[in-house]
């Protein structure tokens, strides 16, 4: 990945504060929720701020520099950099808001956004409003949100709207912080410190201008970041974690290797041939699928800048790369715990948790198996909804 302290404006900043998360991960860990003082640090440093529109105070950045910032942070500690990328990438609904209701919802530059895409609610339609009921799994970092969103069906007169092509209807809405209900429900094998709990709320007013479809609507923002893929954005940072994890995990190994002797042996794991064949496999396997993922994003940001709209071939690409280098990412965690032997089945050693954390990412719909099924419709030119793309 690009080097962190090259991402202008805020490489550096961020980069003083990997070496303090990172050794708080136990802490991070066993609290099942992200701190909300480490929270806070991100939020100063701009990382929540990394999608949002320079319109609104953000940095708008390009997707190269957020991967490598997400990335950077995961190789730290993978539940942080977990919820910075919902942090951050939540934000993408600033660019559809109307300007006016971006500016309340965004109106704290160090605000803090989150939510669940799934539409897990239900939303009737009101007239000016929607009165919305629902509660959504999988809310990564809530506790320290201003901000939360949740994907919800759309009624009117008892009657479930749909899109043009037949599907049902559903929007983001957007809720104060203080109007959810934040549900302890998150006891999980691995990423245990994104606090991704349930979120729910009741009969909740919600104008219609503070709710999006990211399907369906057009952005209000004009700059190409807001062209590219939003669900392709997602999968592009569900991605850069797993790719980070795995950076952390073989770095950590490596470590491991040159420093361990194995019970009754004179040479330490690193001069045993075995060692060296499977680190250099995984090394180059994590190696190919980052440089997949590199090109695809690359070849959708060309298209967002030069023609301002991507084909559905570029948007399958980054898909396929994406959910690609999360699976990669996750026989390479696995490697190096393998490596590790006895000593990485304690709670004492990372490399355990690296791979808890990196085979929990496989299971984010963004990059879960099914994607192939979808990318391969595409690839061979059957009918697709490309609209999840």
């Amino acid at each position: 990945m690009k080097p962190l302290e090259s991402v202008d404006p805020l490489g550096h900043v961020v980069a003083m504060l990997l070496p303090g998360i990172a050794a708080r991960g136990d802490e991070i860990e066993e609290a099942r929720r992200l701190p909300a003082d480490i929270a806070q640090s991100l939020a100063r440093a701009g990382v929540f701020n990394m999608v949002r529109p320079k319109s609104l105070a953000g940095l708008e950045m390009a997707p190269l520099d957020l991967v490598g910032v997400l990335h950077a942070i995961a190789r730290a500690e993978a539940s942080t950099g977990w919820c910075a990328m919902i942090g951050a990438t939540t934000a993408i609904n600033a660019a559809y808001l109307p300007h006016d209701v971006a500016a309340e919802v965004y109106a704290d530059p160090h605000s803090i956004t989150g939510g669940v895409f799934a539409p897990m609610g239900r939303a009737d339609d009101m007239g000016d409003h929607y009165k919305v009921t629902g509660r959504w799994q999988w809310g990564s970092g809530s506790a320290n949100c201003d901000w939360l969103c949740g994907g919800a069906m759309v009624f009117k007169d008892g009657e479930l709207q749909r899109f043009d092509n037949g599907a049902p209807y559903h929007r983001m809405m957007i809720f104060p912080a203080n109007e959810v209900e934040l549900l302890d429900t998150w006891h999980v094998m691995g990423m245990k410190g994104t606090g991704s709990g349930d979120i729910a709320v009741r009969d909740a007013i919600v104008p219609k201008a503070r709710s999006v479809s990211l399907i369906a609507d057009k952005p209000v923002e004009q700059g190409p970041l807001y062209q590219f893929p939003v669900f392709g954005l997602l999968a592009m940072g569900v991605a850069s974690v797993a790719l980070g994890n795995a950076a952390g995990a073989m770095h950590e190994i490596k470590a491991l290797a040159r420093a361990k002797k194995p019970q009754g042996g004179q040479r330490t794991m690193a001069e045993r041939t075995v060692v060296q064949t499977d680190l250099m496999r995984a090394e180059a396997k994590l190696s190919a699928a980052e440089a997949f993922f590199r090109e695809s994003i690359a070849e959708c940001w060309e298209g967002a800048t030069t023609r301002g709209e991507l084909l559905p071939e570029e948007r399958a690409k980054l898909r396929l790369a994406a959910t690609h280098a999360t699976e990669t990412s996750a026989d390479v965690a696995k490697t190096a715990f393998t490596i590790g032997g006895g000593s990485a089945v304690y709670l004492t050693s990372s490399l355990q948790r690296r791979f808890r954390d990196a085979h929990v990412a496989t299971q984010h719909i963004a990059t879960a198996s099914s994607v192939y099924e979808l990318v391969g419709r595409v690839a061979l030119g059957l009918p697709t909804d490309t609209g999840m793309l």
